[in-house]
């Protein structure tokens, strides 16, 4: 998701825990419920949710993002919403509120869309791409495709011009299909802001899942994916990642955590008012506390997450360090880093052989891109030229 937060943190909140409708194959989430045994439903309370909305609002800069997921925050009802709009009116003073809200579509009806368009919700929507790889792994629990009930919800979300972004997990059966995901999106996703996340999960046996992303696949998706990107769509059609190694060729940074030096920017907090290190990291060994008991900037600023987020760049493999497009990735996502290095050093990133694909192809043609972009050079006439010279750039 874009966000707007003007803080050196953001919470991914999960007001409904890891409950959902669907059960997709591959959410690294749903058993995340096993952590709280006891729990007789998953609702956030509202003296937990006001608490929250206040403290996180006094901590934060003249703009401020919520960002609501789960689960599927839809199951909580507009009602519980309208309690978060009521207590983020009651504590912002003169600052800005953005909410940002990610669903897998089922629920979203014409009361959830109007809502939604009304206090300017931006909506992350997930869909994996037409019928045939949508209904793969995102299933009902009765083991139902979910594709055509989903589309309903992205129809419904169009009818009321709700702002949104499309979220395509890639895992292992989709990254064989790059053409068809892209040209699908683009045809009847209705939107032109994509996000494509590999999926990466181990079991309980620590071995890699089979509907993981193989490494080198998810890098010749991105790169099948880009090669139709750069030759048309370039000011047309916003790719998260394109737009991040862009704005690093354009000396602005990597825009996204997964790419910067270091880490623990992003905490999850749960329905009870647990906060852990990163969402991806909700276990007992990166529970920072629980704002019931502790503020919330005492567990953000705490030196248990401060050691968390300094780990990514202290312990990168020497391989890394020495890498050509090191300055692109930074060892990526901590989570995936549990691979061995050539040389045998631990902590190497499992994406690493399709990162480095990826990166060293897209290369020539961003620094191209940064260049004519601070030229002022319109889009159009970049296209028109690498159309005409796609052998000065291929490598």
């Amino acid at each position: 998701m874009k966000n707007a937060l003007n803080v050196p943190y953001v919470i991914v909140t999960k007001p409904i825990g890891a409950i959902c409708n669907l059960n997709c194959e591959y959410c690294f989430y749903l058993d995340k419920k096993k952590l709280y045994p006891d729990a007789k439903n998953f609702h956030m309370n509202i003296d937990t949710l006001e608490k929250y909305i206040k403290e996180y609002i006094n901590q934060c800069a003249e703009e401020i993002t919520f960002i609501w997921q789960g689960g599927e925050p839809t199951l909580l009802g507009i009602t519980f919403f309208e309690k978060v709009l009521y207590f983020q009116g009651k504590y912002k003073g003169n600052k800005k509120i953005l909410n940002t809200f990610q669903t897998n579509g089922l629920l979203i009806n014409d009361d959830w869309a109007a809502f939604l368009k009304e206090y300017n919700f931006l909506i992350g929507f997930s869909l994996d791409g037409p019928e045939f790889i949508q209904n793969k792994y995102r299933k009902y629990y009765d083991g139902r495709g979910s594709f055509k009930d989903v589309m309903k919800g992205l129809k419904v979300l169009q009818k009321h011009n709700v702002d949104y972004n499309i979220l395509t997990c890639v895992n292992r059966f989709n990254a064989k299909y790059s053409k068809d995901v892209y040209t699908f999106l683009k045809d009847e996703s209705g939107t032109i802001y994509f996000q494509f996340i590999p999926i990466v999960e181990k079991d309980s046996e620590n071995t890699v899942t089979e509907y993981s992303v193989n490494a080198l696949d998810y890098g010749d998706f991105l790169k099948q994916i880009f090669n139709k990107w750069v030759e048309r769509d370039i000011g047309k059609i916003s790719v998260q990642i394109f737009d991040v190694v862009f704005n690093i060729y354009a000396g602005l940074g990597p825009s996204l955590c997964i790419f910067q030096e270091s880490c623990g920017y992003a905490l999850a907090l749960e329905h009870n008012g647990d906060v852990y290190s990163c969402d991806h990291f909700v276990s007992p060994d990166y529970l920072l506390g629980n704002i019931n008991k502790s503020s919330v900037k005492e567990i953000v600023y705490s030196e248990k997450q401060r050691l968390f987020g300094d780990a990514k760049k202290k312990y990168l493999p020497d391989y890394c360090v020495q890498c050509p497009v090191k300055f692109l990735c930074n060892g990526g996502c901590p989570k995936n880093r549990f691979i061995r290095t050539p040389d045998g050093q631990n902590g190497l990133n499992y994406l690493c052989e399709g990162y480095k694909n990826f990166f060293s192809y897209v290369s020539p043609y961003m620094q191209f891109i940064a260049s004519e972009y601070k030229k002022g050079v319109h889009a159009s006439q970049m296209m028109k030229y690498i159309r005409a010279h796609r052998y000065q750039f291929d490598i």
